[in-house]
């Protein structure tokens, strides 16, 4: 067997994560992916714009029952001592700060209560002691450690599992039963990027527009790769349907409040090396967390080539640098330069069910302004109604200089949507 001279390893590669592999195989390194017990089904949610993978990991390894067993199996694939360990997936956070610390890999700490910085409790608290605006909440694994608090908030009142990503589980309750059915049928299911048994999560109900800030981290520098507003509305019955995102101006006076407090969040979960995506609600007193990922920005990657386009790199590309390039790190800007282009990026979501008979992708891959899709769906699988990122069937970006055209391509976008003409159904 042949070992790759420079080994590094991912941890639960999917998604957005599956994109950091071809990347190290570019700059010469081989990769082997590491699975977590947790990942589950995540596990072959790899994008096809992740080129040549799985085929060319070099070894795909399985999560033993203890970090020093990990670590062997580890050694024993890379013949060597791998030169980084870097999170790809949600399910990965926990099992990759445990063990690069195991190793003396760059990594973030899991002392002072950072054993489990996905959870969600855990951030706020954090961001609260470290004297930011954080939001009211209560954690709980049974009805009455919570029954208090759900009794008292003001409604609606958000309700979701402590472990999570791309709204998995998230629900508006608007009453005090609706409350507690929520709370239970969480307990009692598995979510998709959340343990069996972890604690739900009761939060005060945020109002205002929510963005994403997206940075690199290397020895605690937090460089900002960008600053992103969701487009999220009511669908189906869900109330938080990402219908898109768009890049916002990093000089903005939004952009810079955020930037400013996304970065005290960092501080506060103790986050110094590595990608993290930062929710953040700008209320009218100010912004306040949402949750931290650490990690890169998920959708399977598919708003890289607008982030490309706009300010010719990605957070992936700075990922890879934040681990393994220190000089490229240091010459990344603090925050993006001035934007080359204009575009958006739009989920696309389905307002029907049933089985497929074909897709008809290729009327979305024409319009003018669209350079990327990622087909989410195919003949002979069965769509549902979008409810969350997990149930999209599909993602698009948008460029165009003419922001005229850019308009009306989304609007036939939307209305293809409506019609159901992104498929055909059987009768």
């Amino acid at each position: 067997m042949e070992f790759a001279s420079r080994c590094v390893v991912l941890v639960d590669p999917y998604s957005t994560g599956a994109m950091l592999a071809p990347e190290l195989d570019l700059r010469g390194y081989g990769v082997i992916a590491l699975w977590t017990k947790e990942c589950g089904e995540n596990r072959w949610h790899l994008p096809k714009a992740a080129e040549g993978f799985p085929e060319k990991f070099l070894a795909e390894v399985d999560e033993q029952d203890t970090l020093a067993e990990t670590a062997f199996v580890l050694r024993k694939a890379a013949g060597e001592e791998p030169l980084a360990m870097i999170c790809g997936g949600e399910t990965g956070v926990k099992l990759a700060d445990a063990l690069s610390e195991h190793m003396g890999l760059r990594g973030n700490t899991t002392t002072g209560g950072m054993a489990n910085r996905r959870d969600k409790q855990v951030q706020q608290d954090a961001v609260r002691d470290f004297g930011l605006r954080s939001v009211r909440s209560v954690c709980g694994r049974a009805w009455q450690e919570v029954k208090d608090f759900a009794e008292t908030e003001v409604l609606p009142m958000i309700v979701k599992p402590v472990e999570s990503a791309g709204s998995d589980g998230v629900k508006l309750c608007h009453s005090l039963a609706e409350v507690e059915e929520h709370f239970q049928l969480l307990m009692t299911s598995q979510r998709k990027c959340g343990a069996q048994g972890a604690a739900v999560l009761l939060q005060e109900y945020l109002k205002g527009t929510e963005y994403i800030v997206d940075h690199v981290s290397r020895d605690g520098v937090h460089k900002t790769t960008m600053v992103w507003v969701y487009d999220r509305r009511p669908a189906n019955g869900a109330g938080f349907v990402c219908f898109g995102q768009q890049c916002v101006l990093p000089d903005s006076p939004v952009a810079q409040q955020l930037i400013a407090y996304t970065r005290g969040c960092l501080d506060a979960l103790r986050i110094t090396n590595g990608a993290t995506h930062t929710e953040v609600m700008m209320t009218e007193t100010g912004p306040c967390l949402v949750e931290v990922n650490s990690r890169c920005h998920g959708a399977a990657g598919s708003w890289m080539p607008l982030a490309r386009a706009m300010a010719g790199y990605t957070q992936v590309d700075a990922c890879v640098d934040a681990f393994l390039d220190a000089k490229a790190f240091n010459g990344l800007p603090d925050v993006p330069p001035a934007f080359r282009a204009s575009g958006q990026v739009s989920m696309l979501v389905s307002y029907h069910d049933g089985q497929v008979e074909a897709t008809q992708f290729q009327k979305v891959r024409e319009l003018q302004s669209v350079v990327f899709l990622e087909e989410n769906l195919h003949a002979g699988h069965r769509v549902e109604k979008t409810i969350d990122l997990f149930s999209l069937v599909g993602m698009c970006v948008l460029v165009h200089s003419d922001p005229a055209v850019l308009a009306s391509d989304l609007a036939c976008i939307r209305q293809m949507e409506h019609d159901g003409s992104l498929f055909v159904l059987a009768n």
